[in-house]
């Protein structure tokens, strides 16, 4: 199950806040944080509803398989969701709050 967006956007924006980094700047970078992570969820959804490749049709009215472009995306947008984490200096080792106490 996915986190909501947002709990997402919540949560990095605690985090700026915890660093003392929550200026408008840098919260409009969160902003593009979440349209990619729409744009990769949305590429998710279209793999799990064609698959990695999907039936098409060509110009002469031939069927052929063909690779799903959303698997691409995906890996794209993932990637530049990982680097705007890394230019906010948001890593795991970073994390504050939200800590789960021991069994």
């Amino acid at each position: 199950m996915a986190i909501s967006l947002t709990r997402v956007k919540a949560s990095l924006i605690e985090q700026l806040e915890a660093k003392g980094a929550d200026v408008d700047c840098l919260l409009d970078v969160v902003d593009t944080y979440m349209f990619y992570t729409k744009k990769e969820r949305a590429m998710q959804a279209d793999i799990n509803k064609r698959g990695l490749r999907y039936e098409a049709v060509s110009s002469t009215g031939k069927k052929y398989e063909k690779d799903n472009p959303s698997v691409k995306n995906a890996v794209l947008y993932n990637k530049q969701r990982l680097a705007i984490l890394n230019q906010l200096g948001l890593t795991i080792k970073e994390v504050e709050g939200d800590t789960y106490d021991e069994l």
